[in-house]
């Protein structure tokens, strides 16, 4: 980083007032701050890395106050660095702001093969830290665990499950996947079962895999109760919105059995939680029955969740969901993308799997590919229907693929404030002096959250807030992001950018 890159860094911290995914602020204007460990573990720990800033005092709107000693505090950040485990290399910078000199340090991801980095004098399950949102928060078992099966080239999937007897597996189901094995590969005919079992991740030391319990089990959830799918739908745009008959959902099923048995339920949930657009042809005057989202790329979604899902013993008992809501439909997986496979990468690299046996087992029993198609299928095919692309987020400890039905949100609005008029709701004139832009802009002087915001205006739905009032101002430069690089964050807040509004 350049001096006149950390000054710009400086200015866009105080419009702010806000630290951000990215950015620490420390003020060291009395000497070194003594517990850097923290954000040294999760800015390492993150693919962006971080930047610590020094000299600017968070407890007064981050004023410039510079720092005490240059050389000092270079010295003993190092030897902070230095405590954490793989070593931290900070790159610093100095730079002269505002009469006083601050300094920042650069602080690089560690590879991923090499994580978590943490604080050796706390040991690796409370040393080990994450970043989310301006916060360093120590990270969970499950966290930690992640990273080393990827190390250790852990498979969950092919870990032995002593509860399950063989009387408990379909013999008939496993007996035809062996053999349509050993018509592809006939050098199984001359081995014994026990070991055509092991090569084909059905047993290990005679024990049924997890793998051969979810393809093969007559009941699966009677070992493993949350490993099934919970699907809902919502009668409003997020979760808790009731109906006209105050129901929480429109609909709501568990969906056990097998992963193929879960794969066609789930289908089925889908198609009747799915509007259907009917047309005729004025030609030929044949029918056309169009669904609300292509099956086939729900049909993908679901099936990635179910295969490449987190199988460890930290996420057994979180099933995976699938939630309708008027405007979109989510599918929720336990566990994060697994290995080095980042959102950006998703369908243009080839992913790291977390579950192989799984995912060889699939292309027998479910008819898969295995060929890494999914995702650019699920963009194909959003934008045949036309669309808007796929969100895939990977959120903490789950990842998310959300699929737009194209809802007009103002549209739809407007008729609910047509109703609420001749209803003679007075919602919106109790709101009426808070309205305005302008009025909302000086509200975000300071970083405000969408829930804070939709609180300010008295208006019960968020996501009507974002798509009427904090999208707009977005497209227009008049508000900013906190964290841009994640704006599905759920610790995003949005502030004001000092520009004329009258205009």
């Amino acid at each position: 980083m350049l001096s006149e890159e950390l000054i710009e860094l400086a200015e866009k911290i105080q419009k702010q007032n806000a630290e951000a995914q990215i950015i620490e602020v420390k003020s060291a204007h009395r000497g070194c701050p003594k517990r850097l460990y923290d954000t040294l573990s999760s800015f390492s720990n993150q693919d962006s890395g971080g930047i610590i800033v020094f000299g600017l005092d968070e407890t007064q709107d981050f004023e410039a106050v510079g720092v005490y000693d240059l050389q000092d505090l270079q010295k003993k950040v190092t030897e902070q660095c230095n405590q954490m485990e793989p070593a931290v290399r900070a790159f610093f910078t100095i730079a002269e702001y505002k009469d006083v000199f601050i300094c920042c340090a650069e602080i690089p991801s560690v590879d991923q093969a090499e994580r978590p980095c943490f604080y050796k004098g706390a040991g690796k399950s409370k040393g080990s830290y994450i970043r989310v949102g301006d916060a360093d928060l120590p990270m969970t078992d499950y966290e930690i665990y992640n990273y080393e099966a990827y190390r250790k080239h852990l498979h969950d999937d092919e870990r032995p499950v002593e509860r399950a007897l063989w009387n408990l597996l379909n013999q008939d189901r496993m007996t035809a996947y062996v053999l349509d094995r050993k018509s592809q590969k006939p050098q199984f005919s001359i081995l014994d079962q026990d070991t055509v079992y092991e090569m084909l991740n059905i047993s290990r030391n005679k024990v049924p895999t997890l793998a051969a319990v979810m393809n093969f089990g007559i009941y699966p959830q009677g070992l493993f109760p949350q490993l099934c799918i919970t699907a809902i739908s919502v009668p409003g745009y997020e979760i808790g919105e009731l109906g006209e008959k105050n129901e929480r959902f429109s609909d709501n099923k568990r969906i056990e059995g097998t992963l193929f048995e879960m794969l066609n339920e789930a289908l089925v949930f889908c198609r009747n939680n799915m509007k259907t657009r009917i047309s005729i042809s004025q030609e030929t005057g044949e029918r056309t029955d169009r669904t609300e989202y292509p099956v086939t790329a729900i049909r993908e979604a679901i099936l990635n969740a179910l295969i490449h899902r987190d199988y460890s013993v930290h996420t057994e008992g979180t099933p995976i969901q699938i939630v309708f809501f008027k405007d979109r439909l989510e599918i929720h997986s336990p566990g994060n993308l697994y290995g080095r496979m980042t959102v950006e990468q998703l369908g243009h690299a080839r992913p790291d799997l977390r579950n192989p046996a799984l995912a060889v087992m699939a292309e027998s029993l479910m008819k898969t590919e295995n060929r890494y198609s999914g995702i650019p299928t699920i963009r194909r095919e959003m934008k045949e229907w036309g669309l808007s692309e796929p969100v895939f987020e990977n959120r903490r400890n789950e990842f998310v693929v959300t699929f737009y039905n194209g809802i007009d949100v103002a549209e739809q609005k407007e008729k609910q404030d047509d109703f609420i008029l001749e209803t003679g709701c007075l919602e919106y004139e109790k709101k009426a002096d808070k309205d305005s832009n302008q009025t909302l802009l000086e509200y975000c002087r300071i970083p405000r959250t969408k829930k804070e915001i939709a609180e300010f205006l008295e208006i019960k739905t968020i996501f009507y807030v974002v798509n009427k009032y904090i999208k707009p101002l977005l497209d227009k430069g008049l508000l900013q992001m906190t964290i841009p690089d994640k704006p599905g964050s759920r610790l995003q807040k949005y502030y004001t950018v000092e520009k004329d509004c009258t205009k």
